[in-house]
């Protein structure tokens, strides 16, 4: 029974982790320092033209 038990919850882990790479993340993309800087350069140039 442990064996079947042991090879159950080894499938449904993999199963589980593949559905979940399949999922869309609500996670934001990330921006880097730089870009970051780099855009506000750009929208502060535009408030002042």
């Amino acid at each position: 029974m442990n064996r079947k038990k042991k090879i159950n919850n080894a499938l449904k882990s993999k199963l589980k982790k593949a559905n979940a790479k399949l999922q869309k993340s609500n996670k934001p993309r990330y921006i880097s320092k730089a870009e970051r800087a780099a855009m506000a350069e750009a929208e502060s140039l535009d408030k002042n033209a």
